[in-house]
């Protein structure tokens, strides 16, 4: 299967990798082509243009910061839609909205292509290592037909159902995470003006109740002080938005959703649109005069487990197939 990736960030660069390291036949594209050199020296091909791209390979992935971003690379007179043809797959592994995702979807059907949407969670150490875990959604035909490609990328592999329940779910997740981001900001705060020691606090949290995986990635960064996890107060706002959309359209009348939009629009306006997201605690920083740092942290986080075949995985209660 020859496989085309445009978007070549933080998240898109990792991936892209995995496909790469894999022995797939990979060509790739970004608006800044430099980023695209690693991949040209170790093999990979260059397309000039999205619909080259879909003209050529048989399975093409969209990994970009926006729904907008998205739908210029498909829509664009050399985008993708305009070198679709029948059997193709296009795969839209960005963080978007549903709605869009399904209106570029029927776009795509149109052309007798496949869409799935395909988001991944789990950081940007994780997708380098191909560890990360891939929402995917899509029928099951399309799903099992491109597996292969997922494991090659991911460890977990998650079934979701039909197109658009993994853009649900991923943002789901990431209003999760990002509860859990400042919840533990405020309980680090809390904890260092209270007296306690820091470096204690992080291995009572990691032992308790209270543990998380954000706990064990970002409050290591935030300790350290780079607050690198190379994720941005922007795309933060984006994702937790997209999710206060989804409950409003299911008339969910959420509370904690809101202030969490707050704060990250205070941050933003406090500190930039492309601050580093564990950068929220400057808040309680500047507000208490404190500074929430410990020795022996690392300045990013690195996947510490060795890479390993993907595989799906099967929702408790539903029956592998469904």
């Amino acid at each position: 299967m020859k496989i085309g990736f445009i978007g070549l960030g933080n998240v898109g660069a990792k991936l892209a990798g995995s496909i790469l390291r894999n022995g797939y036949d990979l060509t790739v594209r970004d608006l800044d082509s430099k980023l695209a050199q690693p991949f040209l020296h170790k093999g990979a091909h260059w397309a000039d243009s999205p619909k080259k791209m879909a003209e050529a390979c048989d399975m093409i992935i969209t990994c970009l910061p926006s729904p907008m971003a998205c739908s210029a690379v498909m829509e664009e007179e050399d985008g993708i839609l305009a070198g679709l043809s029948a059997g193709k797959i296009w795969a839209e592994m960005s963080t978007t909205d549903e709605t869009e995702v399904r209106r570029i979807a029927d776009l795509v059907i149109a052309k007798g292509a496949q869409p799935i949407d395909c988001p991944v969670s789990g950081g940007c150490h994780r997708a380098a290592t191909g560890n990360i875990a891939i929402f995917v959604g899509c029928n099951r035909r399309t799903f099992e037909q491109t597996l292969p490609v997922f494991k090659a990328m991911g460890r977990r592999i998650l079934h979701t159902g039909e197109l658009g329940t993994a853009s649900v779910l991923k943002v789901v997740t990431n209003y999760l995470a990002t509860a859990n981001l400042v919840a533990l900001t405020e309980a680090l705060t809390t904890s260092k003006a209270a007296g306690m020691d820091l470096n204690t606090t992080f291995e009572a949290i990691k032992i308790s109740s209270g543990n998380s995986f954000v706990h064990e990635t970002e409050s290591q960064v935030i300790l350290n002080g780079s607050r690198d996890i190379s994720f941005t107060m922007d795309l933060v706002i984006k994702d937790i938005s997209l999710f206060q959309d989804i409950a409003d359209r299911a008339n969910v009348p959420l509370e904690v959703s809101p202030l969490l939009i707050d704060i990250f629009k205070d941050g933003q306006t406090r500190y930039g649109s492309r601050e580093l997201s564990p950068n929220i605690i400057r808040r309680l920083e500047d507000a208490t005069g404190l500074e929430i740092l410990a020795p022996g942290f690392p300045s990013e986080m690195t996947d510490d487990e060795p890479e390993e075949e993907g595989y799906e995985v099967v929702a408790r209660g539903r029956s592998q197939g469904i």
